[in-house]
């Protein structure tokens, strides 16, 4: 027979089992934080803002963003893999997320294992590029002149990790040339570099270079995309320039913490997909050189499908560099 105290725990236990999915439908109750592991102004910080409006639209709730720098974007997503996994804290990131395993010794956290994907946003090809008195004008003729001088040849980037680093790899391991790595703290100084004649290439994303190539202060030479880009239409891809092994787009994935409640995941997986569909947000991403990911791919599957296949290529890109970041 049950007693009257084991009732009463009975009554409690039940209640608690309901109260979950109907928690779980009310979300959200309160504002949603989306966390850029990198500064204010940058591609990455845009491209949340922009899918945080619309996406908040939807919900009926403010989605808020907060900008958690420094460490390669290590720290401000160490923030989101600690924080509870109630759907109130999110992170969104790019290719970093599929390197820091590689590059740090000592992450806190796991790529794979600490959080929760909820759908892939955007993808930015990259452009390689090189400075306006560099002696090659095709994309034909900086693969000859690499080829014959590219030992004595600077190649830029922002960050060590980064996709800008990512992408010079790609080129210098399909040619099999090394060439001298010019590390910058930023895309910034880096650019500013390339234009002054002081670096000779640099590969980066789309979102940082249509603007300097359109008014003439760098050279441009190809896209490392499948297809031509609508911002730079006349820019031939590495496929055209035979260099397709230099596939490297920076796309980006909104993440929660590990455990997070499956109608949760589906609510934010469905605002995503409405904001990635929205036609404000779509001319406001093409007008930083960037596009939204297709809908089957805005998706937890999509975007773990994503994660596991780039960690499976950069890893052993990144190991043989023997490239590791403090």
């Amino acid at each position: 027979m049950i007693s009257r105290l084991q009732s009463a725990a009975l009554a409690l236990i039940g209640a608690g089992a309901l109260a979950a999915p109907v928690l779980a439908q009310d979300y959200p109750t309160q504002p949603v934080t989306i966390v850029v592991p990198f500064s204010a102004g940058g591609p990455s910080d845009t491209v949340a803002r922009v899918i945080a409006h619309s996406m908040g639209r939807e919900m009926g709730q403010q989605v808020l963003v907060q900008n958690v720098g420094g460490a390669g974007g290590t720290l401000g997503s160490a923030q989101v893999a600690h924080a509870a996994p109630d759907g109130y804290n999110l992170l969104i990131n790019h290719i970093a997320m599929a390197v820091s395993g590689a590059l740090y010794a000592n992450l806190p956290y796991s790529t794979t294992q600490d959080f929760t994907p909820i759908g892939l946003a955007t993808d930015a090809p990259m452009v390689i590029t090189g400075r306006p008195g560099l002696g090659a004008d095709s994309i034909e003729e900086l693969l000859d002149l690499i080829r014959a001088e590219g030992e004595a040849m600077t190649i830029a980037h922002g960050g060590i990790g980064g996709a800008a680093h990512l992408c010079g790899m790609l080129i210098q391991e399909s040619l099999g040339i090394e060439m001298i790595t010019v590390p910058y703290q930023g895309t910034g100084p880096a650019m500013t570099d390339l234009m002054g004649n002081q670096v000779d290439v640099m590969c980066d994303q789309a979102t940082t270079t249509v603007s300097p190539i359109r008014n003439g202060s760098i050279k441009a030479y190809a896209v490392t995309s499948q297809e031509r880009i609508d911002s730079l239409p006349d820019l031939p891809t590495t496929a055209e320039a035979d260099i397709a092994a230099v596939q490297i787009g920076v796309w980006h994935g909104l993440y929660g913490p590990a455990g997070m409640d499956e109608a949760v995941v589906t609510r934010l997986e469905t605002a995503l997909q409405t904001a990635l569909q929205d036609p404000d947000v779509i001319a406001r991403l093409a007008d930083i050189g960037t596009v939204p990911m297709p809908i089957e791919q805005a998706n937890p599957e999509g975007l773990r499908q994503m994660l596991e296949a780039q960690i499976a290529l950069w890893e052993p890109i990144i190991d043989r560099a023997g490239i590791f970041a403090q």
